[in-house]
């Protein structure tokens, strides 16, 4: 039942849209605007069957993947660092809270320049995007760690390693992985302005050459793309949540 009743008003809106751009009296003048469901549909078989939308999709999700991985690699450890050692937070903290205000798109330009129009630029436009959420979460998560406990450890012997070992890091991992997730839907937005200003493939390409086109229905069927697969990569984080953290009732 609870199923079948989050169907409902997606199913609603689509017959919505088709009344109102097939059959309602509005339909002539929004074909081209407007085409559809059942255009959208027949669209996106076609480019099913082609492969060239299995190809823009896959090209993106690696994307995706490359510069996720870079950022969360380069992002966690740093926030780790900001926040327990105050000479990182002195040298660093400034830089990113500079840095953190210029949205990823308006870093394309000078990627364009750095890197040229090509996978490399747009690997780095996405990990801007998932680094500072990443890096201010992880941050956070450190700081709120219950100082009670470092000091029991370090009461029965232990020593700065076993502090982060065992009372840091299980601490702070539900909001560092809040912070990928986050970071994870800001970087796909990210990467599918770069892909729409300075690519030759991707999702966000198949859109913007529909736009020169004016082939709408391939402009949807790319759109509709760009959503499932940003909620299928939303779905896989809220997973690793549940698998990692069913321990934390802090995740959310």
């Amino acid at each position: 039942m609870g199923g079948a009743m989050k169907l409902l008003l997606p199913a609603v809106l689509v017959a919505i849209w088709q009344y109102v751009s097939a059959w309602s009296p509005l339909a002539p003048g929004l074909v081209h605007a407007l085409p559809p469901p059942s255009a959208v549909v027949r669209d996106a078989w076609t480019l099913l069957l082609n492969g060239e939308l299995p190809q823009d999709a896959g090209i993106s999700a690696l994307r995706l993947l490359a510069g996720f991985v870079a950022a969360a690699v380069v992002a966690v450890p740093l926030g780790f660092g900001v926040a327990l050692w105050p000479l990182f937070d002195d040298v660093v903290d400034p830089i990113v809270e500079y840095l953190r205000p210029i949205p990823p798109p308006a870093w394309i330009p000078l990627g364009i320049l750095w890197f040229g129009v090509g996978d490399v630029q747009n690997v780095f436009i996405l990990a801007l995007g998932v680094f500072f959420p990443a890096i201010l979460n992880t941050i956070e998560g450190v700081r709120r760690v219950d100082r009670t406990l470092i000091a029991a450890v370090l009461t029965l012997g232990g020593g700065p390693a076993d502090v982060i070992r065992e009372i840091v890091i299980p601490a702070a991992l539900p909001l560092v992985i809040t912070g990928l997730r986050i970071g994870l839907g800001v970087g796909w937005g990210a990467l599918i302005a770069a892909e729409l200003l300075a690519a030759r493939s991707g999702l966000g390409f198949m859109v913007q050459s529909a736009r020169f086109a004016f082939d709408t229905p391939r402009m949807l069927t790319g759109m509709i793309a760009i959503g499932l697969l940003g909620l299928a990569m939303d779905v896989l984080m809220r997973a690793v949540q549940r698998h990692w953290l069913n321990w934390s009732l802090a995740t959310p």
